[in-house]
């Protein structure tokens, strides 16, 4: 078979053609062997003329390692992380050594990591380039041919082995009793010595005694490892035997994970794979070891394993989905300094990102250039960006790419991008053949499939057929800086280029510093706003010194790069970041509101280019007409589309039900930072674009948004937000509908490693681990729980908690787990899963801790429906006839200019009376919140809690990139009243309604939903 659908090694779909095709097993395997024995290449690196190294594959065949090296331990690449293998001189750096006498047979590049890294060889001959590229390959392609229990298997024994090697201090492939110790800290491990020696002597069985095979250590290992919880829950289902039968396994499944059609052939499936005894294997029995594997393997993963695939109805109209959407996708780190890399789309196309960004620019001899304008971030030709799109759009999934393109070019220059779109992209451009359902509807994913859509201006109507250019709004481009912020190189020096490259990068260095020392998950952590002001406000006096010196009176025509970043505070005294930024943005967006009404500035559009837009057309507020027409992108600033998500959510949702909109961060983040995307998406706005090059807190959110379908992109809008109207920002936005209650019985935590940033690394003091539970979705459901702490245990600490949550709306919610280090003055991050709500499993699950190989914690997931006896209809039958109609209640909805009006910021009745204000926070606050992020040791919490809406950082740094307001559940000491779970605290305590009677409580309906389909 030399072609097949397989899942690659995120368990996603993807078309390949088989390597063996082409190679032999014989040929493949020589390869390996070559490999392994290592082979002398030059490693070429920017800068310098090339480092001689020695390159070898390790024993296990899971990463490329070389030396000599300074990195040591951390000289590999490994295998799963790479993306690509090119032949020749391909790469930038490649590129940069143009003067360079290679031979093109002896080069290739391997590409890795998040930010597609280069690794760029240069063998002696060409046989030893093409071995190592066809080795690297055929290793790829069996990674992406594994199926998800095989890379467990893989990644466990790869991790024991490396485990047990850098244990093996003295490196002579043996651990004695002190190395065990040593490692038993790292891993974070609290037992008495004289337990762990007696497990020693009893994994030692060779004839050389005081010391431990690899062999030997696994039975170590595997004593160590014995899982209380799961023995007890082997007990409990199969009679108190030490095993389970085919009958009490069927029973397990259907009663505790909720699957259906469970058969006998299934089950003996689950012992064959899982049993490790050969004596239980004839019985045909389940073993505590067997269930251990099976337990933690991915079939009892928390994540539904239907929605590693596409799940979902996709022949619904564009303007249905949220779409995942890249900003400035070609850069590879911050917006003023870092490299642009055609790498970047490669990886994001591969990544599921189906709405990527160009910004192009006039160039050199008639070539236009991608780059992020008036910066000094580099360059890269627009041809070989789109030769990479071309290429690398329709790998992982068929359903269509969006190309937003930032046109800043002239005529001439334009016609030259029409022409290297046509050229390269041919028939992908074609949509001709669409087939369009209900009239004036835009066409569906499904119908779109293979063809890429470019998002760009388009010439008006009433310019005629003939006309090869005109004028079209130039207000709405994404990345435009305000002219106070841009680097203006006309007349500008090298050295005050040089200067004002050397101020930005100390900065910036700072900037990642303080990243670096707060608490990453912190939602009211610093913004960067106060850091800002100190990089202009020092670059502009470092440039003045420097031009006070040449002499005064000549005026410098070199524009600084941060300019006036705070432009709207001119005049205003500077603030000390205790305070909030919230009155400074409001007078931001209450300008920007004010001249979304007035006509700007314009520019020259191309016939040739405007042509290529269909369905995806790029307009200015002004610009909208209610005609009922679609294909409209309006492109919005995160600080102008939250002042209006606001002020008018209800026009949002209802504008979102016909057209698209692109929304993208603030011109501020200068260090890549992104905002929270979920506020948008609760208002139903499709093109919510993240820097992918940041990793954090928003990047978690959006891989868990769009894995639920399979990571193709595109997920499917919850009905609610296609039609009707709904407020997000109300006490109860849906009140005749059931709420889903999420019941987490957190039970137990396995191998959580020391926090990443700890100081001393793994010989830092053994973790004092908590678990915190947040839900991530329309404010009436955000809210967040915690564990109690357990001291000195991070190996297998027990919880055994139960954390309940209300869900008023369970499509657009997600759940995070976040794990922590309990400290005196503070909290560690540790690790975290993000999971959508939708993709939850029930029964007992794992949940595996991202970015760690064996980090988990063990829960219990329940479901209900809660069909609450009291209602708004029961009290004032009108008010969901009002709802469903799309009324408020006290007005009526506006029409769609109404999301346009220019009108003061202000909230609704609706959305102030429900307490969803903003709530100025101290810096006092901020600090006492930090300090009691963990909950006392041993202390009871109580189950009735409320709501405090805490304050919202604009912006965030790095790693905590919150914008939207959080929701913290406070734990009170003691519950005064009795109340329904359908009716929020708030709105109880504001309407002054008589709590229910207790057995009114326990009357409450609730229903297990989920389950699963063998």
């Amino acid at each position: 078979m030399s072609s097949y659908w397989g899942l690659n090694k995120h368990g996603r779909s993807q078309y390949c053609r088989h390597f063996l095709a082409d190679n032999g097993t014989f040929h493949v395997e020589r390869c390996m062997s070559v490999m392994q024995s290592g082979t002398q290449m030059i490693k070429l690196k920017s800068g310098t003329k090339g480092l001689v190294r020695l390159f070898y594959l390790d024993e296990h065949r899971t990463c490329i390692r070389w030396r000599p090296s300074r990195k040591s331990e951390k000289a590999k690449i490994v295998i799963d992380s790479i993306y690509k293998v090119t032949e020749g001189r391909q790469s930038d750096i490649f590129h940069r050594h143009a003067e360079g006498n290679f031979d093109p047979s002896c080069c290739f590049t391997i590409y890795h990591g998040n930010h597609m890294d280069s690794l760029d060889l240069i063998t002696s001959n060409p046989e030893e380039a093409r071995t190592w590229i066809t080795g690297l390959k055929y290793l790829m392609a069996g990674i992406s041919d594994e199926d998800s229990l095989a890379k467990r298997q893989r990644t466990h024994d790869h991790w024991m082995k490396q485990t047990f090697e850098e244990a093996d201090k003295n490196g002579d492939g043996l651990l004695n009793i002190d190395e065990i110790y040593h490692l038993l800290h790292k891993l974070n491990v609290n037992l008495p010595r004289r337990k762990v020696r007696q497990m020693f002597q009893e994994a030692d069985t060779d004839e050389n005694q005081g010391t431990l095979t690899f062999e030997e250590f696994c039975v170590f290992y595997k004593m160590m490892s014995l899982r209380r919880d799961l023995y007890l829950l082997l007990m409990s289902y199969s009679n108190k035997k030490d095993h389970l039968t085919v009958e009490e396994i069927a029973n397990f499944l259907k009663t505790e994970q909720k699957m259906t059609n469970v058969t006998t052939e299934y089950c003996l499936d689950i012992v064959r794979k899982f049993e490790v005894s050969e004596e239980n294997k004839e019985r045909v029995v389940l073993g505590i070891d067997g269930f251990t594997n099976f337990m933690r393997s991915p079939a009892c993963d928390i994540f539904s394993p239907l929605h590693y695939e596409v799940n979902q109805d996709m022949d619904q109209p564009l303007c249905n989905y949220y779409i995942a959407s890249s900003h400035n996708t070609y850069l590879t780190g911050d917006q003023l300094l870092s490299q642009s890399k055609t790498e970047m789309y490669t990886w994001v196309l591969q990544d599921g990102c189906r709405c990527i960004e160009v910004d192009c620019w006039d160039g050199p001899d008639g070539e236009p250039v991608v780059q992020h304008g008036y910066t000094l971030t580099s360059k890269i030709l627009l041809k070989d960006v789109i030769d990479t799109i071309n290429k690398y759009a329709f790998v992982k999934n068929e359903y269509p790419v969006i190309i937003s393109i930032e046109n800043h070019c002239s005529i001439n220059q334009q016609k030259k991008i029409a022409k290297y779109l046509k050229d390269i992209l041919g028939d992908k451009l074609d949509l001709s053949n669409v087939q369009l359902g209900e009239s004036k509807q835009l066409p569906s994913p499904q119908s779109l499939k293979g063809k890429i859509l470019i998002k760009g201006k388009k010439l008006p109507h009433h310019l005629g057929a003939d006309a090869e250019e005109g004028d079209v709004s130039d207000e709405d481009s994404a990345d435009e800086i305000e002219d106070d912020c841009k680097l203006k190189n006309s007349n500008s020096s090298d050295t005050n280029e040089h200067q004002v490259e050397s101020f930005i990068k100390k900065k910036l260095e700072s900037l990642l510093k303080e990243a670096q020392i707060r608490d990453k998950e912190d939602p009211d952590s610093y913004t960067i706003r106060a850091l800002l002001r100190a990089t202009h406000e020092g670059l502009n006096v470092n440039l003045k010194q420097n031009t006070d010196a040449k002499g005064s009176g000549k005026k410098s025509h070199n524009r600084t790069l941060m300019g006036n970043f705070s432009k709207h505070k001119k005049g205003g005294k500077s603030r000390s970041k205790s305070h909030s930024t919230d009155d400074d943005e409001e007078g931001q967006e209450t300008g920007q509101m004010h001249r979304i009404g007035r006509r700007g500035k314009t520019m020259k559009l191309c016939r040739e280019l405007s042509d290529l837009v269909m369905y995806t057309n790029s307009v200015a507020a002004q610009d909208v007409v209610d005609d009922g027409t679609t294909g409209n992108v309006l492109s919005f600033c995160e600080t102008k589309a939250h002042g209006l998500v606001h002020q008018k959510p209800e026009q949002f949702i209802v504008y979102n039900q016909k057209q698209l909109i692109r929304l993208y961060p603030s011109a501020y983040r200068i260090d890549s930072s992104n905002f929270n995307p979920q506020e948008y998406w609760n208002v139903g706005c499709q093109l919510v674009a993240l820097n992918y090059q940041t990793e954090g807190r928003m990047m978690q959110l959006n891989r868990a948004k769009f894995l639920q379908n399979g990571n193709c992109g595109y997920v499917l809008k919850p009905p609610q937000l296609c039609k009707g109207v709904v407020n997000p920002y109300c006490d109860d936005p849906f009140p005749a509908n059931p709420k889903k209650q999420l019941v987490l019985k957190i039970i137990s935590g396995q191998q959580l490693p020391k926090p990443p940033d700890s100081m001393l690394g793994d010989r830092g003091e053994i973790i004092d681990p908590f678990v915190e539970v947040e839900i991530i979705g329309f404010p009436v459901d955000c809210c967040k729980e915690q564990t109690r702490v357990v001291d000195d245990n991070g190996f297998n600490p027990v919880w055994e908690e139960v954390l309940t949550f209300t869900i008023h709306m369970p499509e657009l919610a997600l759940v995070r787990f976040l794990v922590w280090d309990h400290d005196p003055i503070g909290r560690d991050f540790v690790g975290q899963r993000t999971v959508a709500f939708s993709s939850l499993m029930p029964g007992y699950r794992h949940v595996y801790l991202e970015g760690l190989t064996e980090a988990s914690i063990f829960v219990h997931v329940t479901i209900h429906d809660i069909y609450g006896k009291w209602s708004p209809l029961i009290l004032n039958p009108s008010y969901t006839i009002l709802h469903l109609l799309g009324a408020t209640k006290n007005r009526q909805l506006m029409g769609l200019k109404g999301l346009f009006n220019k009108t003061p910021k202000h909230y609704s009745t609706e959305s102030s009376s429900s307490g969803y204000g903003v709530r100025k926070r101290s810096f006092g606050d901020r600090i006492l919140r930090r300090s009691a992020s963990a909950p006392a040791k041993g202390r009871k919490k109580s189950k009735i809690g409320f709501q405090e809406i805490t304050g919202e950082a604009k912006e965030g740094t790095s790693d905590c990139n919150t914008t939207d307001k959080e929701c913290v559940i406070k734990r009170e000491s003691k519950s005064l009243v009795i109340r329904p779970v359908s009716v929020p605290v708030d709105r109880l305590l504001v309407s002054g309604l008589t709590p229910l009677a207790l057995d009114s409580v326990n009357d409450t309906k609730g229903n297990e939903s989920n389950s699963v389909q063998i």
